[in-house]
């Protein structure tokens, strides 16, 4: 064990947290684990990986470079890019400079991309190619904060536009920055303190606005040593960043956690390259959002359909076996040494190289969050010997305030409060969170941070939960209305079901997507529009329900979800609807006197409608 793995398992989550903050950690890293390494891209075999000394003099140089477009303190630098280096290094860049940076989530709409820009106010924006580049083309000139855009792919940039600047020449003009003035990005990272605003996220807002969250470094720095010393990571700790880096789990866990503990970063463009990156990695720490898990199952429950049967029962077997020891210590009880030891032998003899096979041996730990994973895919997995550690959190706790652990879990729980972080109940059922995981606020227009917190402390999170008598947290409702995709995405309802109406045959729609793959929508048609329209139209059918399948209104209605589609992110957008020809009424049940959707009445009520729009 190293000095610092030892005073890492010392001291607590706060001692250590004290006086950091990120820059201080990365020269501690270049300075003590200068050869170790840091960064690698699997998208790019043929790019060497960066050192620790490597890294930190990349990230020095592209500082200077953005030093020399404007970009100081407290401005906000925008970034639209898949997980590479260079995001890395260009987020942490503006670090240095004791700039905020942020990630942009790649699938905004340019109406989106608008909205954050201009909040933001962003003077610098970092931009991957083509892809991101055609969306903000369409806004750029309604963006007056704005003063340069760099280009990662300069292949990509247009042509005697003066505002478009390559990565390469950013950092070259910052390597000559250097040369002239050693010191001075040593100077403007020493003036930064634990206190002083190090990221922002932005939510998708329940009223359809996005929200700027701002964490400080202190609550990046505390989240790490609380979630690093829970799960016992590791120095040298190896992970795959390929989740979008706007999500505060992936921030956590790929730039802040690796700084923390020299970790090696290896990153995926393209998060359906994970499972052949894991195959190559086998990395000690993985984080899945509830679909990536549930695509794991179902591959291997495919594969083994297609196993001798001799192999295939034996692998089930082994399975249901480790199933029964998961189960036992998720009840809190003791294995049995007769049990415990065909376990072992079983996972060893018939487990073990599965798990090798898929890259999931050296796990240290896996954990899942962003929405609940179905019990039955932890189990599963639990029989394979892949024990998936579920968190609760939102961006405003830095991620986990809650999470479970090797050494104390309850399957279908969220797990216990992170070390220095309270959580409580209040009268509504609504749960509240005090402590130095906590946001600093949200970014306001005129770039004031307002806090959210209450004259105590405590953060208000919007889900409804309990908290069982050895603190285990469980979920039970949201008190916003959120959709949280089963890819960890999240989803205002409002802003779809507000599109949907817009179209004068609709009268009430329904977003549907919590915990499932993508979204989809119930729709009502207007008991008084429809009929006019279909006479306008040349329709003779009288009622609502012959109206509800005639050919010329499912077109319509297919046209007013493709329109409302065009001014949604993808993964906003509706993949499958279902129609519905009778009214929604306070009084059948649906709606609230004040007219308001009672989703969980229309969930039950339509859960066959909702289910076949999620075939297979």
């Amino acid at each position: 064990m190293t000095t610092s793995q030892t005073a890492a398992t010392e001291q607590t989550a706060s001692e250590l947290a004290e006086g950091q903050t990120i820059p201080r950690l990365l020269h501690r890293n270049a300075v003590e684990y200068g050869d170790h390494p840091a960064v690698t891209s699997l998208d790019l075999p043929g790019q060497p990986t960066l050192t620790w000394h490597e890294f930190r003099d990349e990230i020095a140089e592209v500082s200077r470079g953005l030093a020399g477009l404007g970009l100081s303190r407290r401005d906000r630098m925008l970034i639209m890019a898949p997980s590479s280096p260079a995001h890395l290094v260009a987020d942490l860049a503006a670090v240095h400079l004791g700039a905020i940076s942020c990630t942009a989530y790649a699938t905004l709409s340019p109406v989106q991309i608008r909205y954050v820009a201009r909040h933001s106010a962003a003077p610098v924006v970092v931009l991957a190619g083509e892809d991101e580049l055609a969306r903000w083309l369409t806004v750029l000139d309604e963006l007056p904060a704005l003063r340069y855009v760099v280009m990662l792919d300069e292949d990509a940039i247009p042509a005697g536009d003066e505002r478009f600047v390559p990565y390469s020449a950013v950092r070259e003009a910052g390597r000559s920055s250097l040369a002239e003035d050693p010191e001075a990005f040593e100077r403007a990272w020493q003036a930064i303190g634990p206190d002083d605003p190090l990221s922002m996220i932005y939510t998708s807002g329940t009223t359809g606005d996005p929200k700027g969250v701002v964490l400080s470094h202190r609550n990046a720095i505390h989240e790490g040593y609380a979630v690093g010393r829970v799960h016992r990571t590791p120095l040298y700790a190896t992970n795959i960043a390929y989740l979008p880096l706007a999500h505060v789990a992936e921030r956590e866990l790929s730039i802040y956690l690796p700084t923390l503990w020299a970790g090696h970063v290896h990153t995926v463009a393209d998060a359906s390259g994970v499972v052949a990156a894991l195959a190559q990695v086998h990395p000690q720490s993985f984080f899945g959002v509830p679909r990536v898990w549930e695509k794991m199952v179902a591959g291997l429950k495919n594969m083994l359909a297609g196993v001798p049967e001799d192999r295939r029962e034996a692998l089930v077997s082994a399975n249901e076996l480790l199933q029964q020891g998961y189960k036992l210590r998720s009840a809190g009880e003791e294995v049995p040494a007769e049990l415990a030891a065909r376990i072992a032998e079983t996972d060893e003899t018939v487990l073990a190289p599965v798990r090798a096979l898929l890259g999931l041996d050296q796990l240290v730990v896996a954990s899942s969050g962003a929405a609940a994973l179905p019990l039955e895919v932890l189990y599963f997995l639990a029989g394979l010997g892949v024990e998936i550690k579920e968190v609760w959190g939102l961006s405003e706790t830095t991620g986990a305030a809650t999470t479970n652990s090797a050494l104390s879990f309850r399957a279908g729980s969220v797990g216990q409060p992170l070390e220095g972080v309270e959580v409580k109940v209040a009268e509504d059922g609504e749960l509240l969170v005090r402590g130095p995981i906590v946001f600093l606020g949200y970014l306001q227009e005129d770039g004031a941070i307002a806090p959210a917190t209450d004259a105590e402390g405590w953060f208000a999170t919007g889900d409804i939960g309990t908290i069982d008598e050895d603190g285990f947290v469980s979920i039970t409702d949201r008190k916003k209305e959120l959709i949280i995709t089963s890819s960890g995405k999240n989803i205002a309802p409002t802003r779809i079901e507000g599109l949907l109406t817009e179209h004068p045959l609709i009268g009430k729609a329904v977003a549907i997507g919590d915990g499932r793959p993508y979204v989809t929508a119930l729709i009502v048609l207007d008991d008084e529009i429809a009929p006019g329209w279909a006479a306008a139209n040349g329709i003779e059918a009288a009622d609502l329900d012959a109206l509800a399948t005639h050919e010329k209104v499912r077109a319509e209605i297919d046209r007013a979800v493709a329109s409302a589609n065009g001014r949604l992110a993808r993964i906003e957008q509706i993949k499958r609807y279902h129609l519905i020809s009778h009214t929604w009424t306070p009084e059948s049940g649906e709606l609230t006197p004040t007219l308001k959707l009672k989703r969980r009445v229309i969930d039950d009520r339509y859960a066959t409608a909702i289910g076949e729009l999620y075939p297979g």
